[in-house]
């Protein structure tokens, strides 16, 4: 229970610093990208994990309740950012040009990750029961593999697509995806935090 709470804590913590960070677009190694990508892969294998302590069923009420939380916190950030500043306090109009959110750009990245988390889950699922129990960090590659070109590129295009050159479009794609898989192969000892619900050993 406690494994499962922690888990979940942290997956939906994670997904709302992913969609804060993903409206600032910075430049690494000469790749564009949006900063939630640094954070944002830890998801999948949060969302892993989940899979191992909830099921099915939950992960997928997880990745739902996730989705509908964030779009909550944008749509309170918008209200704030509304509101007349107190100037007398100290408050400024920079709070909501920082957080205030970009619609098109919070939008797709909560329908991305719907998606992406959804078919991280059923990726998750067909390796574990179509080919092994053994062996969790591949099941973390596999699904990962799946799930981060398909999040990437929905993303990129659904939030910059026509607002943009193409090419920097595709430029944040990859950028994306290597970042990304970068983050999965660091965060692959992840998977072995909890003891899965089935008690599937190695």
């Amino acid at each position: 229970m406690i494994s499962a709470l922690l888990v979940s804590v942290s997956y939906v913590a994670a997904q709302m610093l992913a969609d804060i960070a993903s409206l600032q677009i910075v430049s690494v190694f000469n790749l564009s990208l949006d900063a939630g990508t640094f954070i944002y892969p830890i998801t999948f294998t949060l969302r892993d994990l989940a899979h191992k302590v909830l099921g099915l069923k939950g992960v997928r009420t997880l990745i739902i309740a996730a989705a509908a939380i964030n779009l909550f916190m944008a749509g309170f950030f918008w209200f704030v950012s509304i509101l007349p500043p107190d100037t007398a306090a100290g408050s400024s109009e920079a709070w909501g040009a920082v957080l205030a959110p970009v619609w098109r750009i919070t939008l797709a990245s909560i329908l991305a990750e719907i998606v992406a988390e959804l078919l991280d889950t059923e990726a998750y699922r067909v390796w574990v029961s179509k080919v092994t129990e053994k062996y969790q960090w591949m099941r973390v590659l596999f699904s990962n593999a799946v799930s981060i070109p398909i999040d990437s590129l929905l993303f990129s295009f659904l939030a910059f697509y026509a607002t943009m050159p193409t090419a920097t479009v595709w430029q944040i794609f990859w950028g994306n995806v290597i970042i990304k898989g970068i983050v999965t192969l660091v965060s692959l000892p992840m998977i072995y935090l909890v003891k899965d619900r089935n008690q599937i050993t190695e």
